[in-house]
């Protein structure tokens, strides 16, 4: 089995305002490089991350870099070009993480990778629906290749069975959106 960790790092983060979120100081480092360093804790056989700045791919070292070319392409084409590249390296499993959830540790990802089969994906869940991290096996990484619009995975995640969800603490599937939701963790109320 071929584990395959991808983390998605592309978005224009229009609500945060002029600065990108993922470089924004959250905790002495910046916002992305959460991400990357939890994602490094993972047994994975490859990491993956897609961007759209450099300055952002730059948090990602030792990951392989790809470049989303389209300014405003949505999220689904970040996760379909991540998905191709792994599909290349011979993934069997895809775990697929967000850059802008600084909380999500490693514990929680592993959880997730290792409740994924080939018949069935797996996913997070703060107890109202399933979310990232997620993660996708055999056929169902191809999937995320045929996706379109802003939602990314969600239509694929919609209907999980209980027992392919992992329960998150609270708090901890917190994203960051705007300034005030980076304000909010940083005062420790997400």
């Amino acid at each position: 089995m071929s584990r395959c960790g991808l983390v998605l790092a592309a978005g224009r983060s229009a609500r945060f305002g002029t600065e990108n979120k993922l470089l924004a100081s959250f905790r002495g480092r910046p916002l992305g490089a959460h991400a990357a360093e939890t994602m490094a804790a993972v047994p994975l056989d490859h990491r993956l991350v897609v961007v759209a700045d450099p300055a952002v791919a730059a948090l990602f070292e030792d990951f392989d870099v790809l470049t989303i070319q389209e300014p405003d392409a949505p999220q689904s084409a970040s996760l379909a070009l991540g998905a191709r590249h792994a599909m290349q390296l011979g993934a069997t499993r895809l775990l697929v993480v967000l850059a802008d959830m600084p909380l999500v540790n490693a514990a929680l990802m592993g959880a997730v990778l290792n409740r994924c089969t080939d018949d069935s994906p797996s996913a997070a869940t703060d107890g109202t629906r399933a979310m990232p991290p997620a993660c996708f096996g055999g056929t169902r990484i191809d999937a995320l290749t045929k996706l379109s619009g802003d939602r990314g995975a969600a239509l694929l995640l919609a209907d999980l069975p209980p027992d392919r969800l992992v329960a998150a603490p609270p708090g901890m599937l917190a994203d960051v959106d705007t300034v005030a939701d980076l304000d909010r963790m940083r005062a420790g109320t997400d």
